[in-house]
């Protein structure tokens, strides 16, 4: 058995390399000029996430412990992590109050996934066991939800006319804008597709390399991740479809005014039909 500390040993020289590449990332950022559409670059936003990230895992690494005594406590945990999830998923997505939308797609999708193993006894209602898999699934959650939240407004902000156009025909708004958003949204499901088709070929993702490490058999290690990606498939998908419906329905939006602003295409489609009714 290959233990951890072999692997990674924790020590000056750990925080050098992780302190060097960090700074390097956000280097080339900064060079690149790497940002989001509203002209925020991401080289700050780099340097920030590597901070927090340190600080966070100290944290945990110094509560997880107390936390895993009590089923209170761990609830309030995997409480913690849901809120901090939607919190960070909806601001991705809008600068406006309907980011709390993303609740949504995300404990929609994580929450019969954790049930169910839960009833049937394959996770064990103990903090060392939910809390790791709890954190992978509303992880996966976030990630879906924000690319396919970004993806669809972003897509409606570019193609807005074409939503106009459908609205011109007699489309409802949900239906021109879900029939213009659906596969911009879609392609939030890529990531985590080319992950389960390449496992064991191009990557060895965490779970299987840690129970590698905690002298699990390859075997059951390799059963342990199966589940963690088709699990996470599941979820991926049911939060991609509800933030979807979501952005389609207008209710996760971003400002009034934005090209592609459901309020606008509202009031774009009440003129038409007014037009056409005259």
């Amino acid at each position: 058995m290959l233990a951890a500390a072999a692997l990674l040993p924790v020590n000056a020289t750990l925080a050098v390399v992780l302190a060097v590449l960090l700074v390097a990332a956000a280097g080339v950022a900064a060079a690149a000029r790497l940002g989001d559409g509203r002209g925020r670059g991401h080289a700050r936003s780099i340097a920030v996430a590597g901070v927090r990230a340190a600080a966070q895992l100290a944290a945990v690494s110094a509560v997880i412990g107390w936390v895993v005594r009590a089923v209170p406590l761990l609830l309030c945990f995997v409480g913690l992590m849901f809120a901090v999830a939607v919190r960070t998923a909806g601001r991705r997505i809008t600068d406006n109050r309907t980011w709390w939308w993303a609740a949504v797609p995300i404990g929609a999708a994580v929450l019969p996934v954790v049930a169910l193993l839960l009833l049937t006894g394959l996770v064990p209602l103990k903090g060392i066991a939910l809390i790791p898999v709890t954190g992978i699934l509303i992880g996966g959650g976030l990630t879906a939800t924000v690319l396919g939240g970004r993806r669809a407004l972003d897509e409606l902000h570019t193609r807005h006319g074409e939503v106009e156009a459908g609205l011109a025909l007699g489309m409802a708004d949900r239906d021109a804008r879900l029939e213009i958003a659906r596969p911009a949204a879609s392609d939030a499901l890529l990531p985590g597709l080319d992950q389960t088709r390449t496992v064991g070929l191009v990557t060895l993702p965490g779970a299987f390399v840690g129970m590698l490490l905690g002298g699990e058999s390859p075997l059951l290690a390799g059963a342990v991740q199966l589940f963690v990606l088709v699990a996470l498939l599941a979820v991926q998908a049911v939060a991609v479809a509800l933030v979807l419906e979501l952005v389609a329905r207008g209710l996760l939006h971003r400002e009034e005014g934005a090209a592609g602003g459901p309020r606008r295409f509202a009031r774009r489609s009440r003129t038409l039909n007014g037009a056409e009714g005259e």
